[in-house]
């Protein structure tokens, strides 16, 4: 890791909510950002902005997520996703994150990702995978 990652920092993306990021359980008119998707979008957020403060070789994974998702956002409104780094603890960063919409904060919680090593997360998993059987 860069020493440019540090506690404090913030940054933030925009995302339209598309129907790929509705649950459709409900209709086209019941059509909202759904729950895993708000997640997925806040560990994507996070991950590709931390890349830009690894060092070759490194990437990381999400190991933890709470969310409280707090109201419905509509299809075709954009959420903006506000994230601040609450800690770094060697390889552990963790962050704390804020989903509005144009009317409301929609979502928050807390993320945590782990800084890894890529070569040696792709010996553990084929290492993983021959035990398994799959190799």
């Amino acid at each position: 890791m860069k020493s440019s990652l540090q506690s404090g920092l913030q940054f933030k993306k925009e995302i339209e909510i598309t129907e790929d990021r509705c649950i459709g359980f409900m209709g086209r008119e019941g059509m909202v950002y759904a729950t895993p998707r708000m997640v997925s979008d806040v560990e994507y957020a996070c991950r590709d902005w931390l890349v830009g403060h690894l060092d070759p070789g490194e990437d990381s994974v999400g190991t933890h997520v709470t969310i409280d998702h707090l109201a419905a956002t509509p299809l075709g409104l954009k959420v903006s996703i506000e994230v601040k780094v609450a800690e770094v603890d060697r390889r552990k960063v963790t962050f704390q994150f804020s989903v509005k919409d144009p009317i409301e904060e929609c979502g928050r919680g807390t993320h945590v990702r782990f800084v890894v090593e890529k070569a040696k997360t792709h010996e553990r998993l084929a290492h993983k995978r021959r035990k398994a059987g799959l190799a």
